[in-house]
């Protein structure tokens, strides 16, 4: 008998989740992974638990991130992307 198959929990998640959620703002389209990397991880743990540009920017990447700070948004903004980032991910980013 098989033990776990990684592999296919990973299609199932997906299959389920896609590869990316995404987020509008004043007309653009963000998109964040549905699943983090260890790589991704490692970074989390590196940022201060107020770096939520450092998180914003691990997550959306550099181009992202770039044109994301060109907008005007409140930190309630970012709480309610990060809520809803956690509830459809499962990832509960920003909570603490």
């Amino acid at each position: 008998m098989a033990g776990f198959d990684v592999n296919a929990a990973r299609a199932q998640r997906q299959e389920a989740l896609g590869r990316t959620w995404s987020f509008e703002l004043d007309g653009a389209t963000y998109t964040l992974p549905t699943e983090l990397s260890r790589a991704a991880a490692k970074g989390l743990r590196k940022l201060d638990d107020n770096d939520v540009d450092g998180l914003l920017r691990l997550l959306l990447g550099e181009k992202q991130f770039t044109e994301f700070e060109r907008h005007d948004i409140t930190m309630q903004d970012i709480a309610a992307i990060l809520e809803a980032y956690g509830k459809e991910t499962g990832l509960g980013l920003g909570e603490g």
